[in-house]
């Protein structure tokens, strides 16, 4: 990037994927796991990995798990963000393997949101 203005295009266009994600997913869900090196170094591997074995378990076709980069916060680290089309994305901090499953069976299963796991709450 050489300009402000080329860094506001490309926040523009993230902003307007993320609507579109919300107004087409048909309630699928989208589980982003910061796999910055602060998420690595504080553990986001094995919790990724929780996220990616959990869904496939229980044969979630409309959830994709996708790593992301840095999310901002480095000492809430590992950092897992859940968007459920049509609702507001929810930040998980703090995240183990076994937090992970428990976020994939409670938010993205059964729409019940860990809110003790969650940004505000750490």
């Amino acid at each position: 990037m050489k300009s402000i203005d080329e860094l506001g295009a490309v926040r523009e266009s993230a902003r307007q994927k993320m609507v579109q994600f919300r107004e087409d997913s048909g309630g699928g869900a989208r589980v982003m796991v910061g796999m910055a090196t602060c998420g690595i170094a504080a553990g986001a591997r094995p919790v990724m990995s929780a996220c990616q074995e959990e869904v496939s378990r229980r044969g979630l076709r409309d959830v994709t798990v996708i790593q992301v980069g840095c999310v901002g916060v480095c000492r809430l680290e590992p950092i897992v963000e859940v968007l459920v089309g049509g609702q507001e994305k929810v930040t998980y901090v703090n995240m183990t393997p076994d937090k992970a499953r428990e976020v994939i069976a409670e938010h993205v299963v059964n729409q019940r949101i860990k809110t003790e796991y969650t940004i505000g709450n750490a």
